[in-house]
């Protein structure tokens, strides 16, 4: 089965410190355990490389552009498959955009349910699940409650 991992999971998969990380770590493993596919698309890494290097002060991690690139590296084959962008994306999401009402920043959640669709991809794990909800055919997961031991 394949899942989508949401940035979010990422973003706290590389930072020890968060109160996150153990979680997040834990979903990673125990999906591949279970014989689950992760999977990312290129706008996980886009808003990875976002946030791994804006500057701590403004919520990001302070992360050099070299050591953002190093993570990426680490979060590609064989630990995550990574799925193609493709024009058919586009046309689901405005699709989704206009069938949901979607307006703002939810049009990137809308992208990567898009990306989902496209891909044959029903699962996600992600720490926002509510910003999921209203997708028919999706099933977001937290790794905080999902796999608690």
């Amino acid at each position: 089965m394949l899942v989508l991992v949401d940035t979010n999971v990422l973003l706290r998969v590389i930072e020890p410190r968060h109160p996150d990380h153990a979680s997040a770590v834990t979903a990673v493993r125990r999906l591949r355990e279970t014989g689950c596919e992760l999977c990312l698309v290129p706008q996980v890494h886009y808003e990875f490389w976002v946030v791994a290097t804006r500057p701590t002060t403004n919520n990001g991690l302070g992360m050099s552009a070299s050591e953002a690139e190093q993570a990426l590296i680490r979060f590609g084959p064989p630990w995550f498959r990574l799925l193609r962008d493709e024009r058919a994306v586009y046309n689901c999401w405005r699709d989704l955009v206009t069938r949901y009402n979607i307006q703002g920043k939810q049009a990137h959640d809308a992208r990567l349910v898009a990306a989902m669709i496209r891909h044959g991809v029903a699962s996600l794990i992600t720490f926002n699940i509510t910003d999921f909800a209203r997708y028919d055919g999706i099933s977001s997961v937290d790794p905080r409650t999902a796999f608690a031991p």
